[in-house]
């Protein structure tokens, strides 16, 4: 078992034991995010609870991993990837088991706030570990692997969930965890490197991390209650204190040396942009992903198997594009791959926007490909960039910042769909579609816009 990496990268076979306990940790820990949406229905009825009160066994495993996930982050620079990783995936197989045998609402939400902190684990740190597992000159492959396993997990949740319960309890959505948690397991310890570089002169400072917690539990909080039309005033006082909190916390994170909240890294001008593509991006994939199913069923009339079907194209040109990706940012800089690869995305969403009253199956398809072709072009060079532009001990932090971007995109995206449907009730779906197609265009520019930073990472 290597114990450190004193060279460029993992020798074979460590290199294949080590991404293989990456990717299924993450499976795991982004399936989790979206498994328990088809199940909401049986488990409200099983356990004697409202839908309204079901919605708590997904809110409480999204919000346990952005309120923790920067915290974590800051711990792997501290203590090692490795170490926090195994942790994470330890807790992970353990709060599984314990959501598969809660039998009330109240142990079953505690279970999957429990479950969530494991998955921040594994996702505050795993794009830290490839940058080690992977020689500097092959990382964008390392990250194409790794964007591979994001995209198809969050797009697969459903069809997952629909199996499983199609031949077993909701219980063996988190039970089938368990076998896949101990093989990752067993080859984490086996397999995964200690980072040589941490960062031994950071404390962490609980009050920092306190802060942390509020101000991204508000921000999803107030997300939330705006989505499920809770009260406005209870939404207005969220955002006010939203407000407080972040203004004491940003002020503080700037007065430390190595801040939980990494401003640092943020002064870097080409990581900023990069993590303001990142949020743009995920916040229209999740308003065209939320729309579509409604758009396809309500408006041109396909049932439930027929949109499964026609909305497989886009997850499944993402797997084609993100390996292509991975090996082109070793020749092109990742803001024109970007760029390209949203510019895509965009039309594919307005495309889709701009459908005849009634279109074949082809047209649907092909525009679904453009959409997945064009967010897997950019995926891969993006968190090439935003990992690379960190320096080597402070890879947590940015590895946090990745998955923070992504979680906040996707929060955006969903309570903006709401905001739509509220808005223009029949054409929400439309509308939701046309602003996804804005938000990737923005998020087209700001990644051509780092074309003018340097594409070298930071080594210090």
């Amino acid at each position: 078992m290597p114990s450190t990496v004193a060279q460029d990268g993992l020798p074979f076979p460590h290199r294949y034991g080590a991404i293989i306990t990456i990717a299924l940790g993450i499976m795991m820990a982004v399936l989790d995010g979206a498994i328990a949406n088809v199940a909401l229905p049986t488990i409200a009825r099983e356990l004697n609870a409202s839908p309204a009160e079901s919605i708590w066994i997904v809110n409480a495993y999204q919000i346990a991993i952005v309120i923790s996930l920067l915290s974590l982050s800051f711990l792997g620079d501290m203590l090692g990837y490795r170490r926090v990783y195994q942790v994470g995936l330890a807790l992970f197989i353990a709060t599984s088991l314990f959501c598969a045998l809660s039998s009330t609402l109240n142990t079953l939400t505690l279970a999957r706030v429990l479950q969530g902190f494991g998955g921040a684990a594994l996702m505050s740190v795993n794009t830290a570990l490839i940058r080690i597992i992977y020689p500097q000159r092959f990382l964008g492959r390392g990250m194409a692997i790794n964007s591979l396993i994001v995209a198809v997990s969050s797009a697969a949740g459903p069809t997952v969930a629909a199996a499983i319960l199609s031949v077993a309890s909701w219980k063996w959505l988190f039970l089938i965890n368990i076998p896949l948690g101990i093989v990752a397991l067993w080859l984490a310890l086996r397999f995964l490197p200690d980072n040589t570089q941490k960062a031994k002169q950071q404390k962490f400072d609980v009050p920092s991390a306190v802060m942390n917690a509020l101000f991204f539990g508000l921000l999803i909080s107030a997300l939330s209650g705006f989505s499920q039309g809770q009260n406005g005033w209870l939404i207005v006082a969220e955002l006010v204190a939203l407000v407080l909190v972040g203004i004491v916390f940003v002020r503080r994170q700037l007065a430390m040396p190595v801040p939980l909240l990494p401003v640092d890294l943020l002064r870097i001008p080409i990581f900023s942009l990069s993590i303001g593509t990142s949020i743009c991006s995920f916040c229209a994939q999740m308003l065209a992903m939320v729309a579509l199913p409604f758009f396809l069923q309500n408006v041109l009339g396909r049932d439930e198997v027929a949109t499964g079907l026609l909305l497989t194209p886009w997850p499944l040109a993402t797997m084609v594009m993100a390996p292509i990706a991975g090996r082109l940012i070793e020749k092109f800089h990742a803001g024109l791959l970007g760029g390209l690869g949203l510019a895509m995305f965009a039309a594919g969403l307005f495309l889709l926007a701009l459908l005849p009253t009634q279109p074949t199956d082809v047209d649907i398809i092909w525009r679904m490909m453009l959409c997945g072709a064009g967010f897997g072009l950019f995926q891969s060079p993006n968190n090439h960039t935003i990992i690379t532009a960190a320096p080597r001990n402070r890879s947590g932090g940015a590895s946090g910042m990745l998955g923070t971007a992504r979680l906040v995109g996707q929060s955006s995206g969903a309570a903006l769909v709401a905001l739509m449907f509220n808005l223009f009730n029949d054409s929400g779906t439309h509308a939701s579609l046309l602003l996804a197609g804005s938000f990737a265009s923005v998020a087209a520019v700001v990644s051509l816009a780092r074309m003018t930073q340097s594409r070298q990472a930071a080594e210090s």
